[in-house]
């Protein structure tokens, strides 16, 4: 793929949401770590350097080799990036004397330069470090400044490279879209080819030059995901893709006969395996989130690698893996990026499995997911589906799993799932699920005194699950749910509602 943009991640919390912005303005990147960057830059208009929890000054700072990057492609140092391009090229980088975190206005801004063609003064911009830079590099200009940091932003003449000190990624940067349009668009040259058209035209292409006539099994979970991955094979391959839909006993209620409803008409080729008892065993007396994940993940292999044996000739596993799995199960920088959960479907498959992975979604976010299933006809009712995560409601039951929680647990969520499309608040709402608490607690119910469970309910926003704010869902819509479920879910006499954003709160509780 041409005109590609490469960010080389220092393990900023916020370098995914560089890659938002950047795809958001039709561009194809991708995140490669420091230390560990592509041998071949040919195909890259562009790069970036993102920020860092590290200072420049520090002995185990970050230290990569710039020299077939520098002067030669576009270069934009973010944050750390930039404190970086002025501490190893003759400027200096000092600690600050005030604190540089949160909103700033840019105080000066250099209206002669494309870079920040369109930005005024007062333009808001979001801070985020505790070093500043006291020196510019050699050859440096300065072209924007706040209150407080003189050096916000800088141009080494003769070459095009950029440095500056805030993060245009994020939405308080008022401004930093521009900023990285005129940087990718106006200085590189970068084209606006990333569509969703174009990524279906080029990933049916590479995928039918890379399968030719093997077999592929995907596993389906009913979600937007598998399904759309499902789509793209189907249209590469067509009757050699063959569809898995495992009931592992964590579905939400009668999700498995509605979900293979759903796929009758779609053309796939699908078969339901009902495998709940088999994950359930494997789950018995297991109480750790992790233990229990990589429980579920095994199983899952072992369902495939037994279907596998039933489909003549199949060579390959699709997988419905999107860029967030990836990035929340490795960490970018083999250190400063912390491993936040571990995902069933990232991190390939045991020596005894013959068969090889193909994810035609990898290097997608959710929201992009869904575009390009809509530009190839998928319904809005699908597409428009919560996320649901792989381990299902094990990781909703906090503590060990029996077969009494999960029925416990699939018909509170299923009155809090109907209630908000009888509200009309589920298509506001990005994901919304129901926990079980691992407590039990006091309650009257007539004149008799309960001792049962507790349930939490979650609903969020967000664009791509990197980062999520709870619902403010109404007060009179809570009030009916929470009487259903205590009314008519026998075992639980107490229910709360999660106000927790991410971060420091994941969506999922395990």
């Amino acid at each position: 793929m041409q005109n590609n943009v490469l960010i080389l991640d220092f393990g900023s919390q916020y370098t995914q949401l560089i890659a938002r912005r950047v795809r958001e303005l039709n561009i194809y990147c991708e995140i490669k770590p420091f230390n560990n960057p592509p041998k071949d830059l040919s195909s890259y208009k562009a790069v970036i350097l993102s920020g860092s929890p590290h200072s420049v000054r520090g002995e185990d700072a970050p230290h990569p080799d710039l020299s077939e990057i520098k002067g030669k492609k576009p270069l934009l140092g973010v944050c750390y990036g930039a404190q970086y391009l002025a501490h190893f090229y003759d400027g200096e980088v000092g600690q600050s004397n005030t604190r540089e975190y949160g909103r700033a206005k840019l105080s000066v801004v250099d209206e002669g330069e494309l870079f920040l063609e369109g930005v005024s003064v007062g333009s808001q911009v979001w801070m985020s470090h505790s070093d500043t830079i006291k020196k510019l590099p050699a050859g440096a200009k300065r072209i924007a400044s706040t209150h407080d940091v003189e050096n916000a932003g800088y141009k080494l003449e003769g070459e095009e490279t950029y440095g500056i000190q805030f993060h245009p990624e994020v939405y308080h940067s008022t401004d930093g879209k521009q900023i990285l349009e005129n940087f990718l668009v106006k200085i590189a040259g970068v084209a606006q080819t990333w569509t969703p058209d174009a990524f279906v035209d080029t990933t049916v292409a590479d995928l039918k030059a890379k399968l030719n006539d093997d077999r592929v099994i995907l596993g389906l979970s009913g979600g937007v995901d598998s399904t759309v991955a499902a789509t793209l094979l189907h249209k590469a391959i067509g009757k050699n893709l063959y569809c898995i839909f495992v009931n592992n006993g964590l579905l939400r209620k009668d999700e498995y006969t509605q979900v293979l409803k759903q796929y009758e008409g779609m053309g796939l080729n699908v078969k339901g395996v009902d495998a709940s008892a088999r994950f359930l065993e494997a789950l018995e007396g297991e109480s750790d989130p992790e233990t229990k994940r990589k429980a579920i993940g095994r199983v899952f292999v072992e369902v495939f690698d037994d279907e596998s044996k039933l489909v003549e000739n199949a060579k390959w596993l699709g997988q419905g893996t999107i860029y967030p799995d990836v990035i929340e199960s490795v960490s970018a920088t083999g250190g400063p990026s912390a491993t936040i959960k571990s995902h069933h479907n990232v991190g390939g498959l045991p020596d005894y499995m013959t068969l090889q992975v193909v994810e035609p979604l990898r290097m997608l976010f959710k929201d992009e997911v869904r575009r390009v299933g809509a530009s190839m006809g998928l319904s809005q009712e699908l597409l428009g589906r919560h996320p649901f995560p792989g381990p299902g409601l094990a990781i909703r039951i906090l503590g060990d799993i029996t077969a009494e929680k999960v029925r416990i647990l699939q018909e509170v969520d299923h009155i809090f799932i109907s209630g908000l499309r009888e509200w009309g608040l589920y298509d506001k709402v990005w994901q919304a699920g129901a926990m079980l608490l691992p407590v039990n607690s006091v309650g009257v119910m007539g004149d008799e005194r309960t001792y049962e469970k507790c349930v939490a309910l979650r609903a969020v926003e967000s664009t791509d699950g990197m980062t999520a704010d709870w619902v403010n869902l109404p007060y009179e819509f809570l009030q009916k749910v929470s009487n259903d479920i205590i009314n008519k879910v026998k075992g639980v006499n107490r229910v709360v509602y999660d106000i927790s954003s991410k971060p420091p709160a994941t969506i999922e509780w395990e």
